[in-house]
């Protein structure tokens, strides 16, 4: 998602269902719906008035309270206590975590498709042993992306001057156009490369279209034509218990 200044922020409540609307320098009105809780945002062009953004959304609620309850249905993972046999996923599959204390370096070890293996000192609390697995699910991720930033730089015809992971808690991915960087969440390390690829490939062709237009699309689908499905398989896989804004 490109990096726009927002101007003005405001909320409107239509059947029981309440909409952030953000008026930005823009051409047309955009919808969306967001995982996990179905936050639902209209981004509205700077000269649009009240009534109008009233009726597109009335116009909409239909779309809207069908993608609320596709969130509503997916899965929620407990807060994590880092405890023998509980469920961690790594690259979109689930594996049950194995805590093996010993007076060593602590370390994660993927021991075959059922087990995570996180070796501790003894008396480790849950909070030290959720730095070491996100140690370790970053170090992953940064072997995961370089090569697929070479393999979207030669096919798009751009380059990145920069990337970074980030631990976001609103949104997938973020792109600075002018700058040339983009930023992935952590928590993609969890979800298959698939969708590790979509995210990173919409976040680069805002290096070609900085706005969710048609040209956006256009894009998008000549890239990745099956990105749409890469979408709704992202927001169907298990997330975090926390909120999200995204």
């Amino acid at each position: 998602m490109s990096t726009k200044k927002s101007i003005d922020r405001e909320q409107i409540t239509i059947s029981n269902i309440t909409i952030d609307i953000v008026r930005k320098d823009i051409k047309n009105i955009h919808l969306a719906v967001y995982p996990p809780s179905g936050r639902v945002r209209i981004a509205a062009p700077l000269q649009v008035k009240d009534d109008a953004i009233r009726l597109f959304a009335i116009s909409k609620l239909s779309w809207i309270r069908r993608n609320q309850r596709k969130f509503a249905e997916q899965e929620r993972l407990p807060a994590r206590e880092y405890k023998q046999r509980e469920s961690h996923y790594f690259q979109g599959k689930r594996y049950l975590l194995r805590i093996h204390e010993a007076d060593s370096p602590p370390r994660v070890v993927l021991r075959n498709k059922t087990y995570l293996d996180l070796y501790v000192r003894p008396g480790t609390p849950p909070e030290k042993r959720h730095e070491v697995m996100t140690r370790w699910y970053r170090t992953q991720l940064k072997k995961q992306i370089p090569p697929l930033i070479e393999k979207w730089e030669k096919i798009m015809e751009v380059c990145l001057n920069g990337w970074q992971i980030r631990q976001m808690k609103t949104r997938w991915g973020s792109c600075n156009p002018d700058q040339k960087q983009i930023r992935l969440n952590l928590e993609l390390a969890k979800k298959p490369d698939t969708c590790l690829e979509y995210i990173l490939v919409h976040e680069m062709v805002h290096l070609l279209e900085r706005h969710h237009n048609d040209i956006f699309v256009a894009y998008m689908d000549k890239f990745l034509p099956n990105w749409r499905q890469l979408k709704v398989e992202l927001n169907k896989l298990p997330v975090r218990h926390e909120e999200w804004g995204y």
